[in-house]
């Protein structure tokens, strides 16, 4: 039987919604190892997943189960099969220095608060973390829900400079939500992180706007 032909609007609507149900599964499969998200390319013949995660080398490095198992549940949950319907799921490094993934540094103030670490004391550890190992230009970190007490509230540290509007947010912002329950009710956690001024490579690069470069001015020859 031939597979049924879909519109182009339900083809994006079943593409985001695959994206989101796998993205939400491998937030809690992956937390632990630093995951900060996925690309997934497909073609006739097969599907490729492609999962960053902070810890890449420590999870390629041993032989490890948990990825074998994310890649059966997957084949159960989608029906890839090893024919004309194939899974490549594959784990790849971050593009840049682990101290500047929002989504790991998100991951480390977790499970630091799920130890019993003071909200204000995790908060510190993280932002210096990001600021003098990264080398970022600012990074912020939000804790909101019942911190102390009965009353919920929302404590916002910061450190260094971030832009918050325009496409330069979108560009050079690297943002992270996670949830985490604690005895007193759940708390929620947003990272943000601002991690350089100008990022990429090549046909890719993006500067600031407003960064202005001043070059020195050659030296003249007298003899001219």
């Amino acid at each position: 039987m031939p597979p049924k032909k879909i519109t182009v609007k339900r083809k994006f609507v079943a593409d985001g919604v695959f994206h989101a149900e796998l993205n939400e599964f491998l937030t809690r499969t992956l937390g632990e190892e630093g995951y900060a998200g996925i690309e997934v390319r497909a073609t006739s013949a097969s599907t490729e997943i492609r999962v960053r995660c902070a810890k890449c080398k420590e999870m390629l490095a041993k032989p490890n189960r948990k990825i074998k198992e994310i890649k059966s549940l997957l084949q159960k949950r989608y029906l890839y099969n090893e024919t004309d319907n194939k899974l490549d799921l594959s784990i790849k490094p971050l593009a840049y220095e682990r101290s500047l993934c929002a989504a790991a540094q998100a991951e480390a103030l977790k499970y630091k608060l799920l130890a019993g670490t003071p909200v204000r004391n995790a908060a510190n550890n993280v932002m210096g973390t990001v600021m003098r190992q990264g080398k970022a230009i600012g990074c912020e970190v939000r804790v909101s829900g019942k911190v102390r007490g009965q009353r919920a509230k929302a404590q916002k540290y910061v450190m260094g400079y971030q832009v918050s509007t325009g496409q330069p947010r979108e560009d050079f912002i690297d943002k992270a939500i996670r949830h985490v329950e604690l005895r007193q009710g759940m708390l929620g956690i947003q990272v943000k992180i601002m991690q350089a001024i100008e990022i990429g490579q090549g046909a890719n690069k993006k500067v600031m706007p407003d960064h202005i470069k001043i070059i020195e001015p050659k030296e003249e020859d007298n003899n001219i």
